[in-house]
């Protein structure tokens, strides 16, 4: 199985050098695991594996499979797959080392106990025989030996941790304090049970997750990627300063196909950082732009993230309430994008750096259309089918199905069965890291409900605010970025969803926004170090510093951290997510939407240093006064209550003074 690069197709040969190129694969691999070539043999044993488990997907997809049966089966190849495409160690790469082939056959061995075992065996869950509990730690270590070789060693350590919680918790000081348990009451609770390894994640994963990555696999070989890169720059203007705003529209039409922060950061920053660097911009602000970018691949519809359909899980919804939720606060992130890059423009032109305006060679978008429009077609197929009442499983496997038919309108791109055959395989080997991921969590959340730790938490948290949901709020954001610095994205909103989640929803904020809030701050890990992957691998292939990048990709990524607040601090802020409380209408939401989108343009403003010419350091300190008076108007309201009536409005006029001053200003300043 050839798997020799992580690169995303879309990168042409040549188009990076050696050494960055080297540089961003290592990256990659660290979000997406170390991955084997193998030929012969062995290569077509590994792509026979992988077909397999899509086939045995898709079919599940369409006939109904037994809960516990298709769990099992989807981490056990998970356990398979993963022990023999990912490697011990690096310098273990492509080759088959013998511990692989034992720890494989582990891995099926303990999956055919637990689907053999059929009813007895969930039956004994209480009263374990002496094999549940051998084959129970050998579920446990291998699950944690394929999570550390897909997604490194942090993630397994958290989870021996809290493992270690759970034997030993009796050990503890209150409030931590729980009475202790067992091997024979842990093992089995965690293994046997689907409340452990085997539990909402794992379903999540195996029903739904695997078969968007199959999709995006799909809509990468048909060459929609490259499509949407090249309509992006077409729909732009077709210019080398249209390149800041193709970042932004080609980050969130590349978000279904590539499924990953880092591989759309790295496809438009290959391409677009010529032109961003012709055009004046500094190293670091193109590599804060393109993370920014990656990201908001991350949390557009119609796929966001794999945390995404977690929620929906979590919260008992439709994924299609899911994507509703999401469409507004995307649109604010994105306008707040494109409103950074016009300051961006104005900033560059000003200090004199910008040069001609080249035309780039593009085809006329009627053309494009014409030759490759049926690229969006499954895109808006998943929400269409969702919308006349299919389930996103089906709607996505509906999907596939227009794609591989569509792909057949340009010969070049047409999905032949050995093609499919690769790109079903290729998009399994995408899922196994996502499934180790999941699986290693569900230890994690398996000791968090046997302990009762989330409810602790909860307690803990909320006396420590006061009970006051604004303070509360900012611990949230808080943990839920500290355990993102340490784990993947999905594993981060896992943990929180149960360990911070519920804080909130106790203080009365709906179960829908604080699981938004907390999804939201779990996919800034993207941008924070010292995992911060996405503006590593831009600042890689701009050539500047990484943790400067990372301050810029803070910068560009700023709605993101500022607009879930919104959500939970503001009775009404729930309008952002299209859901109705008391007697609210789509006139508040209109209101809310116009408010947060003038104050984030006040903040993105102040971050940029630029309006209509540059700010002083007063005039910064008055657009964010003005955009969190906007943004946030009930905050005040709670902090300081009747001290400003009107906190929206004071801004409103803030903003409006300060936009005087700096138009009456800009004459001088030329």
């Amino acid at each position: 199985m050839n798997t020799h690069s992580n690169l995303p197709p879309e990168l042409a040969p040549g188009a990076l050098d050696e050494a960055t190129a080297a540089r961003i694969e290592r990256l990659i691999e660290e979000e997406e695991g170390t991955l084997n070539s193998f030929t012969g043999w062995l290569g077509f044993l590994g792509t026979g594996l992988a077909l397999a488990m899509s086939l045995f997907h898709l079919w599940a997809a369409w006939d109904i499979v037994p809960t516990t049966t298709l769990r099992f089966v989807h981490v056990g190849f998970t356990l398979v797959l993963g022990f023999l495409l990912f490697p011990a160690a690096r310098r273990f790469r492509h080759r088959m080392m013998v511990w692989d082939v034992a720890l494989a056959a582990a891995g099926f061995y303990v999956i055919w106990y637990m689907v053999s075992g059929g009813d007895e065996l969930q039956d004994r869950a209480i009263f374990p025989e002496p094999m549940d509990l051998v084959v129970g730690w050998m579920m446990i270590g291998l699950v944690l030996e394929v999570a550390r070789r897909a997604t490194g060693p942090v993630m397994p350590c958290v989870a021996i941790l809290f493992l270690l919680y759970g034997f030993f918790g009796d050990w503890l000081p209150p409030p931590w304090q729980h009475q202790g348990y067992d091997s024979e009451r842990m093992i089995p609770h965690l293994t046997i049970g689907l409340d452990g390894i085997f539990g909402s994640a794992i379903d999540v994963s195996a029903t739904l997750i695997i078969l968007f990555t199959i999709y995006g696999a799909i809509l990468q070989a048909t060459g929609a990627g490259k499509f949407f890169v090249d309509f992006s720059f077409a729909a732009t203007g077709g210019k080398t300063a249209s390149a800041g705003r193709t970042v932004v529209l080609s980050s969130f039409l590349l978000g279904g196909p590539s499924g990953s922060g880092v591989a759309t950061t790295v496809t438009l920053g290959t391409v677009a950082w010529p032109m961003m660097k012709r055009v004046g911009y500094r190293a670091d602000d193109a590599g804060g732009l393109l993370a920014a970018g990656g990201l908001g691949a991350i949390i557009s519809p119609p796929v966001l993230g794999a945390a995404a359909f977690l929620i929906a899980e979590y919260l008992n919804i439709g994924y299609l309430d899911v994507l509703k939720m999401a469409i507004i606060p995307t649109c604010l992130y994105y306008a707040s994008l494109l409103f950074m890059v016009e300051l961006d423009q104005r900033r560059i032109a000003a200090a004199g750096n910008a040069v001609p305006d080249d035309a780039i060679q593009v085809e006329p978008i009627p053309a494009m259309l014409r030759k490759y429009g049926f690229h969006f077609s499954s895109l808006v197929a998943i929400i269409v089918f969702m919308v006349i009442g299919y389930s996103a499983t089906l709607a996505v496997l509906y999907a596939m199905i227009v794609a591989v038919a569509l792909s057949f309108i340009r010969p070049e791109q047409a999905l032949w069965p050995k093609k499919l055959l690769q790109t079903l395989a290729a998009g399994a080997v995408q899922a196994v890291g996502i499934a180790a991921t999941c699986a290693s969590a569900g230890i994690i959340v398996g000791v968090i409900t046997l302990t009762g730790l989330g409810l602790k938490f909860s307690d803990i948290a909320i006396q420590a605010a006061g009970g006051s949901v604004v303070v509360t709020a900012l611990y949230t954001a808080l943990i839920v970025w500290i355990i993102g610095l340490a784990v993947p994205v999905t594993a981060s909103y896992i943990i929180c969803a149960v360990v911070a989640a519920p804080a909130l929803i106790k203080l009365g904020v709906p179960d829908y926004a604080a699981h938004m809030f907390v999804f939201y701050y779990a996919v800034l890990s993207e941008v924070s170090p010292p995992t911060a992957l996405s503006p590593f691998a831009a600042a890689a292939i701009t050539g500047a510093g990484p943790y400067r990048t990372t301050l810029q990709a803070w910068k560009y990524t700023l709605p993101a951290f500022v607009l879930p607040f919104v959500f939970v601090t503001d009775p009404e802020g729930v309008g952002l997510l299209l859901n109705f409380r008391g007697e609210m209408t789509w006139v508040d939401v209109v209101w809310q939407t116009l408010l947060a989108t003038i104050g984030l343009a006040a903040l993105a403003a102040a971050c940029q240093g630029y309006l209509l010419r540059a700010l002083s350091a007063l005039e910064r300190t008055g657009l964010v006064i003005a955009g969190l008076l906007m943004v946030f108007p009930a905050v005040l309201d709670t902090v300081a209550p009747g001290v400003l009536p009107y906190p929206h409005l004071f801004g409103m006029v803030l903003a409006l003074g300060l936009i005087g001053l700096q138009w009456r200003g800009r004459p001088a300043a030329a």
